[in-house]
């Protein structure tokens, strides 16, 4: 029997897409490959943006830099693909990076590039999300297993 698939965000798997041309290799994301298929993605470098780039943050519906450069076309782009590969592996959740403006899950910056948060999701998690699937950041491992491991 083969395991169920997941999205994972590229960068938790060491992967260096950030923006800062950097990986979050996060060692409690690998261990669920043991249970789990692990589809790695980059939303923002699947839309076609480089590595390393811009930070960006979402602003009043855009994705902006702070010296004013608009993102929200390769971000959309980048969420397009994103659910494809959801679809084309069945995937029922995805495991993404948290505040991103693509992958933030619950909670992103807030667009004025201090460090602020506020309530909402990134571009790619939001189409998920709108299209079924569930997501989850990485700080939410336990939830993800017990929702995945739930009788469809």
């Amino acid at each position: 029997m083969q395991k169920e698939a997941i999205l994972v965000s590229a960068c938790l798997l060491g992967v260096p897409c950030r923006y800062d041309g950097k990986s979050t290799e996060n060692n409690a994301v690998w261990q669920l490959a043991k249970r789990f298929r692990l589809i790695p993605v980059c939303p923002e470098v699947m839309g076609g943006l480089p590595v390393p780039r811009e930070p960006m943050e979402l602003r009043d519906g855009r994705v902006i830099s702070q010296t004013g450069t608009d993102g929200t076309a390769a971000y959309r782009k980048g969420a397009k693909v994103t659910l494809r590969l959801a679809k084309r592996y069945a995937c029922r959740a995805a495991l993404l990076k948290e505040r991103s403006p693509s992958c933030g899950a619950g909670k992103v910056h807030n667009g004025l590039f201090d460090g602020g948060m506020v309530p909402g999701n990134g571009i790619a998690a939001e189409r998920l999300l709108a299209n079924g699937i569930a997501v989850f950041h990485e700080g939410q491992i336990n939830e993800l297993v017990a929702f995945l491991e739930e009788k469809v």
